[in-house]
Parts: structure tokens; sequence; C-alpha cells
């Protein structure tokens, strides 16, 4: 029998950005991509991406969390995810502690400082946007990554080109657009996550700018496909859109799934996104998803 079978795990959703919380503290558990793959082919438990936690690696922090995405990769970010797990780890009557008002999350991608502003609204610090070609990672050492060199389609007609390049826990690049629901983001997305500029792959965001302090978006995840929200997304269009002296440092992203609204704040360059969650139902991991999959 798989080591998992019988965990309980929450089933939630952020802006409808399909989240599994997997509560693993206090064992030395953990979850493989064959794993990932099998809890994800389950209608009950299906994610866009799983939020696996595990004691605090780091003094100071509450949880340290592992993100799996449906195909088993990891990832470093989720801001949709980090709002459940607040959630979660405040109000959920196992695994939370009502009395909290702010949590400090870790992940791969660094320290996430978290609070409750509401029932169900939360905001996460997602840290400092990663703009050097090194560190998003691109493949070659373009100077300004606010504008780099990268189309799909004919080279003297292109579908899409010149995105800007962000990290935010994961690799971003940010297309601006008329209209992002005027692609077929299906084709495209795919194409354009595994590209060879980006050797970790990327997220692949289709952003319109309506005004100073709103953007419209579509996102292809890597690892996961279309979303109907993602959190370091939104955070890297808004980043994009400022470099690109596009909108104002705090914007409303507004998603298929609803609306973020984020903040790059110009005093210390960090990156504030504040959205709602919603719980759907718990249940536990079963034997027969693991043997299914095997």
């Amino acid at each position: 029998m798989n080591v998992l079978a019988q965990r309980r795990f929450l089933k939630m959703n952020g802006l409808g950005n399909e989240i599994t919380v997997l509560d693993l503290r206090g064992t030395r558990l953990r979850v493989e991509a064959d794993d990932a793959r099998a809890i994800a082919a389950q209608p009950g438990a299906r994610f866009d991406q799983l939020m696996v936690l595990h004691d605090a690696c780091t003094p100071g922090t509450d949880a340290f969390i592992r993100i799996y995405n449906t195909d088993g990769s990891e990832a470093g970010a989720c801001g949709n995810g980090t709002r459940c797990v607040v959630w979660a780890m405040m109000a959920d009557p196992v695994m939370g502690d009502p009395s909290r008002t702010s949590l400090t999350l870790e992940t791969k991608a660094g320290i996430l400082p978290a609070r409750r502003d509401s029932d169900l609204v939360f905001t996460v610090d997602m840290g400092v946007p990663k703009l050097a070609w090194n560190e998003i990672p691109l493949a070659d050492p373009f100077h300004d990554t606010s504008r780099f060199e990268l189309q799909i389609g004919p080279i003297d007609d292109p579908i899409l080109h010149t995105p800007c390049a962000v990290n935010m826990g994961n690799p971003h690049a940010v297309f601006f657009v008329d209209d992002p629901c005027a692609y077929n983001l299906e084709q495209i997305g795919p194409l354009l996550e595994s590209h060879p500029i980006f050797p970790d792959r990327a997220n692949i965001e289709l952003a319109s700018v309506k005004a100073p302090d709103h953007i419209v978006l579509r996102v292809w995840e890597r690892g996961a496909g279309i979303t109907r929200a993602c959190g370091s997304g939104a955070c890297a269009a808004l980043v994009a859109a400022v470099r690109r002296e596009l909108s104002e440092r705090k914007a409303i992203v507004s998603l298929p799934g609803g609306d973020l609204t984020i903040e790059w704040r110009e005093r210390d360059d960090h990156v504030l996104m504040t959205g709602p969650v919603e719980f759907e139902h718990e249940g536990v991991l079963e034997a027969g998803w693991f043997e299914a999959a095997a």
C-alpha cells in the first residue's frame, strides 16, 4: 500500500485555480512525481497545484510547502495555493489555529509572509521579482528582459512577439496583446512553455492593459496548462506592465476566475497579492488511486 493512502486532504480553489492541500507535517513522508499524477487523475482530488505541507525548515517560519503541478513536476511558487494553505492553517478544524492572523511560509522560491484580511480574503507577500536573464532563467544573456527576442508564427507577421520575462518564484513570459481571448492559448501555450529559450520551461501570460490600474490576463501554466487563475502570473503581469510603463504599481488583475489585487511596493520592491479562497470539500487519499497509476 502506498504510504500516502488514507491521508486526509482538502480540496480548495483560489479564483477557480484548483488546489489540493495535503498536510505531511510531523512525518518524513514525501510526495513523488508519480504520486502527484495519481492524485491529480482523481475527480475528487484533481488539482492545478498540489500544496504539500512539511515541517518548517527555517527558524521563524510556520511550514515548508512543496508545490506539484498536474504533470508531477515541482513549482517554486503558487500564489492562489499559498492563500489556500493560509486559510487551512487558520480555519480548518483539524489543521487550523483560528487565533492566528498571520503566518510565514517557505517554498523553494523563498519566504512568503501572509496575513488574513477577512474570513476568506488573504494577502501574500510574494517577494522581490527576479529580472536578470540568468535569474529567470533565459538560455541567452539578454541585457533587457523587459523586451526580449521571442516570437511565434511567421517571421514577417508573428502571432506573438517580444515578451517581458519575470521570475516570481516561477519563470514567466508576459506578452502584451489587445485581447487575450483572441488567441488559441491551448495551441500556443505548450509551444512557448517548452521553447529552448526557457531552460526550466515557463508560464505564458497574455495580458491586456485596460487602464493604468486594470489588467486582463490569461495564463498557460507550465506543467498544468490553462488555469482559471494564476497568482504568480498575475504578479508577473503587473511587474511586466510597470516595467513597460503601461500601468501603475498597484492594479486589479482580472483572470477568467476573478480578480486579484496586485501591488509592486516601491519602498522594498516586494510584490503583494490579495484575493479570496474557497473551501470545496475534504477527503482521504485512497490506496487504489496509486495502484491504478502504477
